[in-house]
Parts: structure tokens; C-alpha cells; sequence
């Protein structure tokens, strides 16, 4: 089964303050509207990201398909910076905060009776056609549809995300709730 990565949200700390108008004033690919929002947008091209910048020296990218080009990203903004003239001091410290995958179970899914069977799960149909399934272990949600197609939210790393689209399978396979 193929585990499509659609967004990696990572965030970044570097411990000292930037003065966004600065990093405005030099770049092209960047938007700061500080009576809207109190961060700075630098997009890159490749990957295709946009890295919020704010004056305390956090910072957090979106848009990135994998771990590894959410923190090439960061580091690629980074340098970016620095080559133009804004200091930056040390390294930035990395985390990733969440990944959003699709995936397909190539099987067409009983909601009603997987609600009925599975704890942990929300399903009003007349409001959304997905069930909603909060996996404690790993700590994951996911929104499974009769279709068989899935949306995992809230793994912090690629390998958590495959671990929680598996056990999903295997629940659903060993509670027959596929048709």
C-alpha cells in the first residue's frame, strides 16, 4: 500500500531576534503584512516551501513532502540569510510537528459496523462521509473513508505515520470490516 506524504509542518528555533524588515527589504520572495500577521513569508522554490519568520527567532515551514526536504528548507532559509547579509547566530534546532499522508487500502470499508467495533472513533455521516479514528498508539488521527482512502494527521515522523496506516489495515482486516 502507498503512503503518500502531502505536507510536512516543522518548526525551528534560533535563538536570537530578527528585524523582518530587513529581511523584507532584501528579498523578493518574502511577505511581511505586521498588522495581519505578526510573521514574516519566505517562500522557496525548491523545495517548495514557505517558512514563516518571526522577529523572536522561531520559525515554522509548511509545504515540505518529506521530513528530510522540511529541514533542508529551514536550513536552505537559513543560509539564505546569512548570505545576504543578516546575521544569524549558530544553528537552527529542528523539530517536526506534523505530517498529513494519504494512502489507500485499495478495500472498500464498513463505517457503520467499524464504528460500532472501534473505540476511539467519531462518525456522523450526515455532517462528514469519513470516520474519524484517534489512534492512541501511535498517537495519530485518521480520517478513513468507505472508499478505503485514509488522511493520517499528527505523526512527527515518516515512520510513525507508516506504523499508524498498518495497524489501521490490520484492525480493520481482523475485525473483517472490509468489502
Amino acid at each position: 500500500m502507498e503512503i503518500e506524504i502531502q505536507n510536512v509542518v516543522a518548526s525551528a528555533t534560533l535563538d536570537q531576534r530578527f528585524n523582518l524588515l530587513d529581511i523584507e527589504k532584501i528579498f523578493s520572495n518574502t511577505e511581511y503584512r505586521p498588522k495581519k500577521f505578526p510573521g514574516l513569508v519566505f517562500r522557496l522554490k525548491r523545495p517548495k516551501t514557505a517558512t514563516l519568520i518571526f522577529s523572536t527567532g522561531k520559525m515554522v515551514c509548511t509545504g515540505a513532502k518529506s521530513e528530510k526536504l522540511a529541514k533542508s528548507a529551514i536550513n536552505k532559509v537559513v543560509r539564505e540569510l546569512k548570505q545576504n547579509g543578516i546575521i544569524v547566530l549558530g544553528k537552527p534546532t529542528i523539530t517536526i510537528q506534523n505530517i498529513v499522508a494519504s494512502a489507500n487500502l485499495h478495500n472498500r470499508v464498513d463505517l457503520e459496523t467499524a464504528a460500532d467495533l472501534l473505540e476511539n472513533v467519531m462518525y456522523e455521516p450526515e455532517q462528514f462521509p469519513g470516520l474519524i479514528y484517534r489512534m492512541a498508539d501511535p498517537k495519530t488521527v485518521l480520517l478513513l473513508f468507505s472508499s478505503g482512502k485514509i488522511v493520517c494527521t499528527g505523526g512527527k515522523s515518516e515512520k510513525i505515520v507508516e506504523k499508524s496506516v498498518h495497524t489501521l489495515y490490520e484492525i480493520l482486516d481482523e475485525y473483517e470490516l472490509f468489502y
